[in-house]
């Protein structure tokens, strides 16, 4: 599949001198698409639902809509100053489409709305859901932050929108980091609710599931140091649920890496949580096995990926069946050469997004302290084994991306320094020929001596004298061993 990147929060591209076809094609059907929102966002205000003058104005829109994006993958519509920009380009303004642009740019502007993205697959009742929010009064106290909450309660999956330069939030890092939290729980108590409605029998609904996928890919594109740090907080008694969510994070932080746009890493972390749904329907006394499998325990475990893809029949709440997601569950062990499981009855490849599944499967599994695995490797360690050994069948390219994503030492890392400091890696370094020199917090001084409160430090401050690092990285140690639980510092 091709991937197209973010759209980026720089200066839009005009486009001088030579005018191609596809610039007026594009200028026309952009202008379209002004015109009808701003008919349907009138005609909304005026009537109800059910008037034809609301379904006329409706479908027209549905049309326009279907017919750019026949031509274009995506729509980004950005409203800057007094300018409209289309997927780049700016459209022209005329007398007749001034004001027609002006009010379409200040409905949004009241909630704080910079940026609308539209995607293949959008219905007329996504389109209905979205512009009655915008028509509804804003809230004084958070604009862009209420109309995203509102619009996380709808069933929209094909629209989504992004605040204006002035509405985007400037976190600090305590508002980060309780932002991360909260949609880090609330994805976690889904997770539970689902696989345990699944394990009861119960008809389970996807849409809490999507709100929480929504808020995930948010944190990821908006607030990725902090909500990866959260990826620490692996508690032992919930590992099953912690798991699905670390996945989740992981999956969508990687495919920000490779350059998805905001609809494919929804479907990307949908499937991603809901990669183990299949061990619901395993016996409890094999998931919770305190200890090695047997090998007859084992083919039985082998079984929860095809069961997982079978259990997505069951759940309701979207338009339709999530197929990417069914995939990503039954995939995510099947190893690049397909030497894992479950074994294909004809040769094929595993899809990119069950690739990226894998990885991150993969990391979080080994990094971790479970049922059936009492010491968990160090994480540099299994960065080290699944780039190294072609055995564990992991996409090499994504295993790269990945490691360019974490760093050499991925954060939560228990580390010892040359001024023979313990410290706990907390954010990677976002330069690539830094990966080695990510932040901590040191945790006890050179004489063993408890740092409180901890003191950060940025590994890649040198000396201005001689130029070079101040603290080094000698090794990776274990953090229970000092009675150190890494999530306390992301907390």
């Amino acid at each position: 599949m091709s991937a197209e990147p973010l759209a980026t929060h720089g200066e839009p591209r005009v486009h001088p001198g030579l005018v191609t076809a596809d610039d007026r094609g594009l200028q026309r059907r952009g202008r379209d698409l002004l015109f009808s929102m701003a008919a349907a966002l009138r005609s909304l205000q005026l009537y109800p639902l059910e008037n034809q003058t609301v379904v006329n104005a409706l479908s027209e829109l549905d049309g326009v809509t279907r017919e750019l994006l026949a031509a274009e993958e995506q729509i980004t519509v950005r409203f800057v100053g007094d300018f409209f920009f289309v997927n780049d380009l700016r459209l022209r303004i005329d007398l007749q489409s001034y004001a027609t642009y002006g009010l379409v740019g200040r409905t949004l502007a009241r909630h704080g709305i910079g940026e609308l993205e539209v995607f293949r697959g959008v219905s007329v009742a996504e389109w209905t859901a979205l512009l009655a929010l915008v028509n509804a009064e804003p809230d004084p106290e958070d604009r862009f932050g209420a109309f995203l909450e509102r619009l996380g309660r709808t069933a929209v999956l094909h629209l989504s929108v992004g605040p204006d330069r002035e509405s985007e939030p400037d976190l600090r890092d305590d508002e980060a980091r309780r932002m991360a939290k909260r949609a880090y729980a609330q994805t976690v108590a889904v997770a539970r609710e689902v696989m345990g409605g699944l394990r009861m029998g119960k008809g389970v609904s996807l849409r809490p599931v999507k709100r929480a996928v929504q808020s995930i890919v948010d944190q990821v594109l908006t607030n990725e140091t902090s909500i990866v740090g959260l990826t620490t907080l692996r508690d032992y008694d919930e590992y099953t649920f912690t798991h699905s969510v670390n996945v989740c994070i992981f999956s969508v932080a990687l495919g920000k890496k490779l350059g998805l746009n905001k609809h494919q890493l929804y479907e990307l972390g949908l499937g991603a949580l809901l990669h183990d749904v299949g061990k619901v329907r395993m016996p409890l006394d094999l998931i919770n096995k305190a200890g090695p499998l047997t090998p007859e325990e084992f083919e039985v475990l082998k079984e929860h990926p095809a069961e997982g893809l079978l259990g997505m029949f069951d759940m309701r709440g979207l338009a339709e069946l999530p197929l990417r997601a069914m995939l990503m569950a039954y995939e995510h062990h099947m190893k690049i050469d397909q030497t894992g499981y479950p074994v294909s009855a004809r040769p094929r490849d595993p899809t990119l997004f069950g690739r990226i599944v894998a990885v991150a499967d993969g990391f979080d599994a080994a990094t971790t302290k479970r049922s059936y695995q009492a010491q968990p490797w160090p994480p540099d360690r299994v960065l080290k084994e699944m780039r190294d050994n072609p055995g564990r069948g992991f996409d090499p390219l994504l295993v790269k991306a990945f490691i360019s994503m974490t760093g050499i030492y991925p954060v939560g890392s228990a580390v010892i320094l040359d001024s023979f400091e313990l410290a706990v890696v907390t954010a990677r370094n976002p330069r690539p020929e830094a990966m080695h020199q990510p932040v901590v917090q040191v945790i006890y001084d050179s004489m063993g001596v408890r740092v409180d409160p901890p003191r950060t430090l940025d590994l890649a401050e040198t000396d201005p004298a001689t130029g070079r690092p101040l603290r080094t990285i000698i090794k990776t140690t274990d953090p229970e061993r000092y009675g150190i639980h890494v999530g306390d510092y992301f907390v």
